[in-house]
């Protein structure tokens, strides 16, 4: 088993929402890949309309999606004592969204995904340090 292996134990869910089918495939895809169980929404409103989105390691999520954006649901989830760390994925991080990111501890990887950069969000957020 690879180094990363407590992490990406059968416990540890990463939850991705992308409006986009393409994205949102390969992120799940190149998550599994690296171990880790992945649930996989394209909205906020079919995660919140799925029930408890407990158990969650991390929240992975689009800033540009229909209905409501990836910090509004954020705020939603954490208004609902979610605590889970996000992470927000954004091709556009504006110094609106950026600032607003900010404020909520959640920080932004860029799109398009390049490298591990991703990845090594994860791992950090979830308090692992290994890239």
């Amino acid at each position: 088993m690879t180094a990363h292996s407590e992490l990406s134990a059968p416990g540890f869910v990463v939850i991705v929402l992308d409006d986009d089918l393409a994205v949102r495939n390969s992120l799940k895809f190149s998550l599994e890949i690296e171990g880790f169980t992945v649930r996989s929404y394209a909205t906020g409103a079919e995660l919140l309309g799925a029930g408890d989105p407990a158990p969650c390691g991390c929240l992975v999520v689009d800033q540009h999606m229909p209905g409501m954006t990836g910090l509004d649901l954020i705020d939603l989830l954490r208004s609902r004592h979610f605590s889970a760390p996000a992470i927000l994925i954004t091709s556009d991080p504006s110094p609106f969204v950026q600032e607003r990111a900010s404020k909520a501890s959640v920080p932004i990887v860029e799109k398009p995904l390049l490298g591990n950069a991703l990845l090594r969000q994860i791992r950090d957020v979830a308090g692992d340090g290994r890239s």
